[in-house]
């Protein structure tokens, strides 16, 4: 079984920052795209950021430059770097695995964390 374990959020001022990691768990023989999702509420979840085994990297267009997606292929984990921080960037932000091997020949499956929430305000 994998598991996506998330930490780092919490509330932080307009402005500031905040580094969200999650760490993958369990029997992983690889895992194709990693990535961040949020979701406020009310409102559908939004792909934040992803990156893939090679480094190719996808942002929304609100958070490009202010957030910085990164990944650690050894420790299967993915990193969420977010600067200059919004009210509007208030919400629960879930990390994502996409075609996660639990072996070289076996199926592929998506997997979430159970999510982190990220209240920006004064």
């Amino acid at each position: 079984q994998v598991q996506l374990v998330e930490s780092g959020g919490g509330l932080v001022q307009p402005g500031g920052s905040v580094r969200l990691s999650c760490a993958a768990s369990g029997s992983i023989f690889s895992i194709g795209i990693m990535g961040w999702y949020r979701q406020a509420p009310g409102k559908q979840r939004d792909l934040v950021a992803t990156i893939t085994t090679g480094g190719a990297i996808n942002y929304l267009d609100s958070v490009k430059g202010r957030f910085t997606i990164s990944r650690d292929n050894a420790k299967d984990t993915v990193y969420l770097q977010m600067n200059s921080l919004k009210p509007e960037d208030t919400a629960v932000y879930y990390c994502y695995a996409e075609r996660v091997k639990q072996t070289w020949y076996g199926p592929t499956g998506d997997y979430w964390g159970q999510g982190t929430q990220v209240t920006v305000s004064s």
